[in-house]
């Protein structure tokens, strides 16, 4: 996908669409088994969301690029 056309969520919206709690995401970003947020700002991150949709489609056989 090209990176301008790109939608990206934050926390908030990761773990609504997730269902995951907020513990839950940052431990598996930690195991490589969640994808990792992006900076977008000097204090702010943000997920893509096509890698989202990705981790939704096969959540046990994520693995972070």
């Amino acid at each position: 996908m090209d990176d301008k056309n790109e939608q990206f969520l934050r926390l908030s919206a990761v773990i609504a669409k997730t269902g995951k709690p907020k513990a839950s995401i940052y431990r598996d970003i930690h195991l490589g088994t969640f994808p990792a947020p992006e900076k977008i700002g000097a204090r702010a991150v943000a997920w893509r969301l096509s890698r989202i949709l990705r981790w939704m489609q096969a959540p046990s056989a994520y693995q972070e690029d």
